[in-house]
């Protein structure tokens, strides 16, 4: 497994105890960070926290943290009032339950980490793994780290687990808050959207059929900068505002689009086999000419 652990915990269920080393599963393409420098120099600006009250500027050192319980009103805390607030942390999972996977609202995914077996851990961790995907459910627990609690669930995805970290219910926005006006549709306009969804379906979600071209064109403009050229604009087209003043004959024009499209590049390019699938049919021949 690539990278290196970010913490060495331990899954206890029952009885059960199971050492594990916990890993990130995602790194995030963090948008680009820019440094503010001096136009006439080219050097980097320092930052300065000036007090509102008199203006002057303030060293870290004559700093403190507070917290604002009314409008311009301060109650402050000592870095060691602050450290005893945090969460004690903790070097074990312990599970409450477990659920069926779909019954968690996506919503409720926060951080995602893979799970790898610790010393001594090995034969309880398989055996977990084995139960969760059988049981087509995952294991919802509680874990303390860096000073803060988390609700966790544990689940089997290709023969390792899977530690997803999520939101507590307090953090989620009610969806109540956006409010929809009711609508009526007729008969047709909903086969309609039926047949444009049939039309662009698919069985699975591949995600590397989906790439960050807004990255890979930033990384280009500063290579090209680096070497001393100039970055050259191009217009993007932007979409109208929509107007929809018949809805039946946007949903027809939808679907004769998406059927044409997909008849100009049905003869052109196909979507390679998984490896995987690729080496074990090569094997199955193999097997078969023997």
């Amino acid at each position: 497994m690539a990278g290196r652990p970010i913490a060495s915990i331990t899954i206890s269920f029952g009885l059960v105890s199971i050492p594990v080393q916990v890993f990130t599963a995602a790194e995030s393409a963090a948008r680009l960070s820019f440094n503010l420098l001096h136009k006439d120099c080219g050097s980097r600006l320092k930052q300065q926290y000036i007090c509102v009250k008199d203006g002057q500027s303030v060293e870290r050192a004559d700093m403190v943290k507070g917290y604002e319980f009314a409008k311009d009103q301060y109650v402050q805390f000592t870095p060691e009032e602050i450290k005893a607030l945090d969460a004690v942390g903790s070097d074990a999972i312990d599970i409450v339950e477990f659920v069926p996977l779909q019954s968690i609202d996506p919503i409720y995914f926060e951080k995602t980490y893979y799970l790898a077996p610790d010393k001594g851990g090995l034969k309880p961790y398989a055996l977990l793994v084995e139960a969760l995907r059988d049981s087509k459910r995952c294991a919802v627990g509680s874990w303390s780290s860096k000073g803060k609690q988390h609700t966790v669930a544990l689940r089997s995805s290709g023969g390792v687990l899977v530690m997803q970290q999520l939101h507590f219910a307090s953090e989620i926005r009610s969806a109540d808050e956006i409010v929809v006006p009711e609508v009526t549709f007729k008969d047709a306009e909903r086969k309609l959207a039926l047949q444009l969804i049939a039309q662009q379906s698919s069985d699975t979600f591949d995600p590397t059929a989906y790439t960050n071209e807004v990255k890979a064109r930033i990384d280009a403009a500063i290579e090209e900068k680096v070497k001393g050229k100039e970055i050259t604009l191009t217009d993007t087209p932007r979409r109208a505002s929509p107007n929809v003043v018949d809805l039946m004959e946007v949903l027809r024009k939808s679907l004769k689009d998406v059927e044409g499209s997909r008849g100009r590049t049905a003869g052109l390019t196909t979507r390679k086999p998984p490896q995987r699938a690729t080496q074990a049919a090569a094997r199955n021949r193999k097997a078969a000419k023997r």
